[in-house]
């Protein structure tokens, strides 16, 4: 692949620089922490399909995480869905079954920036505001270094997949996402 760079990876707890200040905060505390990495990227590649050219990584180690919301009874439900780069959140079945909600529906990205303390192309399962449930496809799990988003645009946080199922909150679904 013509330009690709070299990514630099450092343990995530040495670059607190490199993280949204609820995923330094997460890792501070989580005992696995010291089996996550993070990589400076451009910026510019945040969006999976372009990290994973630019840096000549497989789509099959990334995982993108998306924030769905509806509504049931008047009250608002939420969750993070962590799913394989190459797959797609149910969110029209399974998701909307799993929240138990009439309708659910990608979460504003104006909200979902403010409410994660992220930024948008960033937001990643770990860190995410207490409450928030975090809906983990099986196949997530399998990625020997799952690449996640870090909570900023400028790096990208490396680990093994089963530990993604250890975060606060998480809920393996199997069958969360189909291929895209």
């Amino acid at each position: 692949m013509a330009g690709m760079t070299q990514l630099v990876f450092s343990p995530a707890l040495d670059r607190p620089d490199l993280l949204a200040a609820p995923v330094a905060e997460l890792l501070g505390t989580w005992p696995h922490a010291g089996e996550v990495q993070v990589a400076e990227i451009d910026p510019g590649h945040a969006d999976t399909a372009a990290m994973t050219e630019a840096y000549g990584l497989p789509l099959t180690d990334s995982a993108n995480c998306v924030v769905v919301s509806g509504r049931r009874a008047g009250e608002e439900r939420l969750a993070a869905c962590l799913v394989r780069a190459d797959t797609r959140a149910d969110v029209n079945n399974l998701v909307k079954r799993t929240l138990d909600v009439r309708k659910a529906s990608f979460h504003p990205m104006e909200r979902a920036v403010e409410e994660t303390g992220m930024e948008y192309g960033g937001i990643t399962p770990l860190g995410l505001p207490e409450g928030w449930r975090l809906l983990v496809d099986e196949r997530v799990l399998g990625i020997a270094r799952a690449i996640v988003g870090s909570g900023v645009r400028r790096s990208k946080l490396f680990l093994p997949g089963a530990r993604l199922a250890d975060l606060p909150g998480a809920e393996v679904v199997p069958g969360l996402a189909h291929p895209s």
